[in-house]
């Protein structure tokens, strides 16, 4: 199993320390780590501001470190927009066909991307087969690249695992695989075992981090008592500290075949808070809870 960093944790989007992509890959094989996901947007990898000379710079940052980019983090939405002059799925297409040309360009075999968030505008099965026939275009111009499509199981769309793999099944592309992680099936209250042992076969990446559950109540003065809220917030901490079972879900995943990248993320505010120094302690400390667990 090869370890990889994702640069998002290191973007500054929740208040973290933000370091280049240079910098990043410096960091992440001075920590240890055998590979990175680069996040393909702003103010990372985005496809409409990088340059020949920064991938250049990119590769030199890589061959200098001996570290290899073996994944691009996309974003994506496929449930398109109510303006329907407007043509976000062709943008998207375009995007992932971009990210798919830089992940060669940089020796990454694989671009990560999402389906959609429910939304009223649509009913479940047509937003189903709207998600289904975009990754299909997605997944044959990023064919042209030797990329392989991981659909991470956040969105909406297929997050249960069984929907996913019936969604996977209708997808029927060769270089569509998943990206599957415990935390959505964790906080969903799946059995981790059996759900990663059942994806196990069809996962090309596992993105992982940990987290707390911190319940929430409003005061109810006419009660002179407190209402339970739901959902609970959830807060990042040290990998292996939080309630997310990672053993059973790393042991589901190997028994089912998985042999695969484990990227570790930060992309949520953290306990301790996000300085330079605490988000390193934070990636070194997933290294060593993964090597001491699993290897």
């Amino acid at each position: 199993m090869k370890f990889c960093l994702f640069s998002v944790s290191y973007a500054g989007f929740w208040g973290q320390q933000q370091l280049s992509l240079t910098e990043f890959i410096a960091q992440a094989a001075q920590t240890g780590y055998d590979s990175v996901m680069l996040m393909g947007k702003r103010p990372h990898l985005s496809p409409l501001d990088v340059t020949p000379e920064q991938l250049e710079s990119i590769k030199g940052a890589l061959a200098e470190h001996q570290i290899q980019c073996a994944i691009i983090g996309g974003y994506t939405d496929f449930a398109g927009s109510s303006a329907t002059e407007v043509p976000l799925l062709e943008l998207q297409i375009q995007y992932v066909q971009q990210l798919s040309q830089l992940a060669r360009e940089l020796g990454a075999g694989t671009v990560r991307i999402f389906t959609a968030y429910d939304t009223p505008r649509m009913s479940p099965h047509a937003l189903w087969g709207q998600v289904v026939s975009a990754l299909q275009e997605c997944c044959d111009r990023a064919a042209e690249y030797d990329v392989t499509l991981a659909v991470q199981n956040h969105h909406d769309v297929g997050v249960h695992s069984d929907a996913l793999l019936e969604l996977l099944h209708d997808i029927d592309r060769p270089n569509c695989k998943l990206g599957f992680d415990a935390w959505s099936p964790a906080l969903r209250g799946e059995n981790l075992y059996d759900a990663a042992r059942k994806m196990a076969p069809h996962t090309a990446i596992t993105t992982n981090a940990d987290y707390i559950r911190l319940p929430r109540y409003s005061y109810q003065p006419e009660l002179i008592n407190y209402q339970k809220e739901e959902p609970d917030l959830v807060r990042a901490v040290k990998f292996g500290t939080g309630f997310i079972d990672y053993s059973a879900f790393f042991h589901g995943l190997k028994e089912g075949g998985f042999n695969g990248i484990a990227t570790y993320e930060m992309c949520s505010p953290i306990r301790g808070g996000g300085s330079l120094e605490n988000l390193n302690a934070y990636a070194a400390e997933y290294l060593t809870w993964m090597k001491t667990h699993l290897l």
